[in-house]
């Protein structure tokens, strides 16, 4: 049996709800949210597959938790623009956390996929981070690329939310997934918000196995499919990225997809 709990956390610690119970819990919690409440889900037992839905406006998401405890910040203020309006607002909150099954954890996925993610997440896999997020405004984090959002015609808030690299030529987003995973597709989708936006003709793909590979892209609103040899690996790095001739400066990524199985 693996003990699950989650609890809604107030700026100063104070517990307002929980509820823990064994294989899966469900927590209700009615009530407003307030500025710097905290989610903490809980688990008894470290590097467990879980299937977590911590907000009902939001997909269930299958995530690789490598530790005992993750504590999600609910976003306000400017942090919430990258999030639809409908997400953590009102007072009746469903969230749900649950053990995976072996046929969820067998199955062919995206294995980046994490609308759960946040920057501090160091437990709950997977994980993309940064070396530069434009302006450090939410609507440009690294995490966008990773929430399963594909709508990319147009920039900024949800549901235009995207990596934005600030015009650095050394920018750089890798995806962590906590433990080796098998990958045999990568997926990209640009911000095509054309003309404002340019576009890559050309990436490189690092992986945490030595092995690197250039990648030509097209300009295209649609999801360029990337198929690799199937390796095993902790982290996906994409950099080294070239942009065309187009006189805007304002290439972004939207979604970076990695499809791929449990090693």
């Amino acid at each position: 049996m693996t003990n699950l709990s989650l609890e809604i956390q107030s700026a100063t610690g104070k517990v307002l709800a929980s509820h823990t119970d064994t294989n899966q819990v469900h927590l209700v919690y009615t009530q407003a949210y307030q500025p710097e409440d905290i989610i903490v889900l809980k688990c008894s037992k470290p590097n467990t597959y879980l299937m977590i839905q911590l907000e009902d406006s939001m997909g269930e998401a299958f995530i690789y938790m490598t530790g005992e405890e993750y504590p999600y910040s609910i976003p306000f203020a400017e942090k919430r623009s990258s999030y639809s309006p409908k997400s953590f607002t009102g007072e009746m909150h469903l969230l749900t956390v649950r053990l995976a099954t072996k046929e969820e954890i067998q199955a062919h996925r995206n294995v980046a996929y994490n609308p759960y993610d946040q920057h501090t997440n160091n437990v709950c896999y997977p994980h993309a981070s940064a070396n530069v997020e434009t302006r450090g405004e939410a609507v440009f984090a690294a995490r966008n690329a990773i929430n399963g959002n594909r709508a990319n015609h147009s920039h900024g808030e949800w549901p235009y939310e995207s990596w934005g690299i600030n015009q650095r030529p050394d920018a750089a987003i890798t995806i962590h997934f906590g433990r080796n995973v098998w990958i045999d597709q990568v997926v990209l989708t640009l911000r095509a918000d054309f003309p404002h936006d340019n576009y890559w003709e050309r990436v490189t793909l690092t992986y945490s196995d030595g092995s690197s590979e250039q990648v030509i892209l097209v300009k295209t609103h649609q999801p360029q499919i990337i198929s690799i040899q199937e390796k095993a690996v902790e982290w996906v790095t994409l950099s080294e990225l070239i942009q065309s001739d187009d006189p805007s400066p304002f290439p972004a990524l939207t979604q970076f997809e990695i499809y791929g199985r449990e090693a």
